[in-house]
């Protein structure tokens, strides 16, 4: 299900970024730059860091999303994006996945979403619920330089 990002693999994950970044845009109200692309800077770091994990997400054909984890050394861990295609969601995929890299990096973790988004909220106390069952936490924390858009929610949570 994980595939860890190897550079061969950087290209699928800059188009996978670009349905990520649209999807978000609904909630965050980013636009694309004038070429048409969300700009890549964010993704740039998940590729060269060796803090932090970048995995694709396949299920046996083409690939179906992503997972960004960071603070490997120092934690909590933090995963700081996770994607899914709209094809795939709903399917138990993301789930799985979910699961797969809480799974590959024991510890505390911090997971955090846009209570804005429901599916994005209803998906992560979903893996919360089934990874700590009721021993995880919820708070709400502003977004760093965007005081415009709503808190996101921080997941806290031990996987074992």
């Amino acid at each position: 299900m994980l595939r860890p990002i190897t550079p061969e693999l950087r290209p699928v994950v800059e188009r996978l970024w670009q349905l990520y970044r649209h999807d978000l845009s609904e909630f965050r109200g980013s636009l694309p730059a004038a070429d048409g692309l969300f700009p890549l800077r964010l993704l740039l770091p998940y590729l060269d860091d060796p803090d932090r994990r970048t995995y694709l997400i396949e299920d046996g054909g083409p690939p179906l999303g992503f997972a960004f984890v960071s603070r490997l050394a120092e934690g909590p861990l933090l995963m700081s994006e996770f994607f899914v295609v709209r094809a795939a969601r709903r399917t138990g995929v993301g789930r799985a996945a979910a699961l797969e890299v809480l799974g590959c990096h024991p510890g505390r973790w911090e997971i955090p979403f846009q209570e804005e988004n429901p599916g994005a909220a209803r998906f992560w106390r979903g893996v919360a619920a089934a990874v700590a069952g009721d021993t995880w936490s919820e708070e709400r924390r502003p977004v760093p330089g965007k005081p415009h858009i709503p808190d996101d929610v921080w997941i806290t949570l031990d996987a074992p």
